[in-house]
């Protein structure tokens, strides 16, 4: 039998929440062992733990089939590997980071400066589409100290919440892109694991639409359903369900977290009482 092979970070930002989404979709790996391939016991996957900057070359040469990752590694070392599906997780930016003692007014204050980085080719596009010539000097790790030991004059890399450039003297001056975890496809992947791709991806559709909703019930007065079921901005129809109390009835339906309050709001004045919301596990239409 078949199986498709995907790769995820070995150990890092991306690990546990690769690993979270695979066990949404009712997909079981167990690793205690700690080895560096592992086959899922209940779909045919075969989990390769690789090296984060390793996996983009893994998935150029066809020896996996799709990878999690970041999008921000495939801008810098696989621009023409496809993305699948975006994954929602893991947000980040790569940014331009300076000393907090530097006076930055714009980019231009950065021509002719020396920026240290892990994402080199990121950082030579971004300069070069401003015209501005930058001194690069390529560091695999702790980018965030080259300032401080006159390594640099900026740096360029990953920043999540902007704590480890607070706690190492930077400020964020600028934006290069923003990133977030993706499916990642091989340009080499047989027709064979491409069915089995389509497979996974319909499990992993299924739990982020949960991810990205509300379960919703309510009690409606039988005069206010039309205008209430309006408000409900997801499923083709709510379930309505008629209650004891005579000319009552409770709907049922699913909204969007991201309109969650002002949605809410809405059903109340329209006459919604008792609304209760519950989180989905998955979510197949």
């Amino acid at each position: 039998m078949n199986t498709l092979k995907i790769a995820i970070q070995k150990s890092g930002r991306l690990h546990d929440e690769s690993i979270q989404i695979l066990k949404d979709c009712g997909i079981s790996v167990y690793n205690g062992n700690d080895q560096l391939k592992v086959t899922a016991s209940n779909f045919p996957l075969e989990v390769y733990y690789l090296r984060n900057s390793d996996i983009p070359q893994y998935l150029i040469d066809g020896v996996v089939d799709i990878a999690i990752v970041g999008d921000n590694l495939l801008v810098e070392k696989g621009a023409n590997i496809q993305i699948a599906e975006k994954l929602g997780f893991s947000k980040c930016k790569v940014s331009v980071a300076v000393p907090k003692n530097f006076e930055y007014n714009s980019i231009q204050d950065l021509n002719k400066m020396r920026i240290a980085t892990s994402y080199p080719k990121t950082v030579i596009d971004y300069f070069s589409s401003k015209r501005i010539s930058v001194d690069i000097h390529q560091i695999s790790g702790s980018v965030e100290i080259a300032p401080n030991i006159g390594l640099s004059d900026a740096i360029v890399d990953i920043v999540s919440s902007g704590s480890t450039l607070f706690k190492n003297g930077l400020k964020e001056v600028e934006v290069i892109l923003k990133s977030e975890a993706v499916l990642a496809v091989s340009p080499k992947i047989s027709d064979d694991s491409k069915v089995i791709l389509e497979k996974l991806q319909f499990r992993i559709q299924s739990v982020l639409r949960s991810r990205k909703s509300k379960y919703i019930l309510m009690n409606v007065p039988n005069n206010k359903i039309s205008e209430v079921s309006a408000i409900l901005p997801v499923l083709k129809s709510p379930t309505i369900m008629p209650l004891a109390e005579e000319y009552w009835s409770s709907l049922h339906s699913v909204i969007d977290e991201d309109q969650f309050w002002e949605v809410i709001d809405q059903l109340k004045e329209a006459g919604a009482e008792g609304i209760l919301i519950c989180p989905i596990e998955k979510m197949v239409l």
